[in-house]
């Protein structure tokens, strides 16, 4: 339990209960109250934890995912390459994008003025149904979706990508049916997890923005917040 595998596990799992202690409680409160209100602090609040929590989670998995490419192109420097000033390192990095993701979008929700009807037709607070309400401009916002999105989702992604061709790579080169079993079996439950990550990440994030259907912005934030964090440890 002391390798370099089980700190990020441990870290993600960790992430994964936060993140859905964050959201699940709300969408049930909606669900089952007959008046559905929350205040401003509060979804301000939302805000915040959602845009610091799935970043971060984010993140780790590109730390996780170098882990592996480690553990299966270098194992004879693998301990030196993931020792704890490594870990601790990378943990702190992903922290600290997250907290500037978290700031930057929760500042910014803060200075939007509301006009109109307050009615978010959404299970959470989250920020693309609270800038269809808003009278004020949002070009701020959306900039900061923009880049943020880039740097902490996108930019994630290609590295998970990138370390995923390099570990099939070594594989193939492997002589023995047993070592890439072996090499296979340890990178399956992080590509099913990262897989499940981002596809619900995906729906979430470009879904709402082109359809019109309520119940199409739902279903993607439901399975977003749910389905990956109740997998997470049944796959690992």
């Amino acid at each position: 339990l002391h390798i370099p595998m089980y700190f990020f596990l441990a870290s993600l799992s960790l992430l994964d209960a936060a993140y859905i202690s964050t959201m699940a409680p709300q969408i049930l409160v909606h669900l089952l109250a007959p008046v559905q209100v929350m205040p401003r602090h509060a979804c301000l609040t939302q805000i915040f934890l959602l845009h610091f929590l799935a970043p971060w989670e984010c993140c780790l998995c590109t730390a996780t995912a170098h882990d592996h490419y480690a553990a299966i192109c270098q194992p004879l420097r693998y301990l030196v390459l993931m020792g704890q000033r490594t870990r601790t390192g990378l943990a702190s990095i992903s922290c600290l994008l997250a907290l500037t993701s978290a700031l930057t979008h929760t500042i910014l929700a803060a200075l939007l003025k509301f006009c109109g009807p307050r009615l978010i037709a959404h299970f959470s607070c989250d920020l693309p149904p609270l800038l269809k309400l808003s009278c004020s401009t949002t070009w701020a916002n959306e900039l900061a979706l923009l880049f943020f999105g880039f740097l902490v989702a996108l930019a994630p992604c290609a590295l998970v990508v990138s370390s995923y061709i390099h570990v099939v790579a070594a594989v193939f080169r492997t002589h023995s049916a047993e070592g890439r079993r072996k090499a296979f079996s340890t990178r399956g439950a992080h590509s099913t997890m990262v897989c499940i990550f981002y596809i619900t990440s995906v729906l979430h994030c470009i879904l709402p923005s082109s359809s019109h259907s309520g119940l199409r912005d739902r279903v993607p934030s439901v399975l977003y917040v749910g389905l990956a964090p109740m997998l997470d440890p049944i796959v690992y």
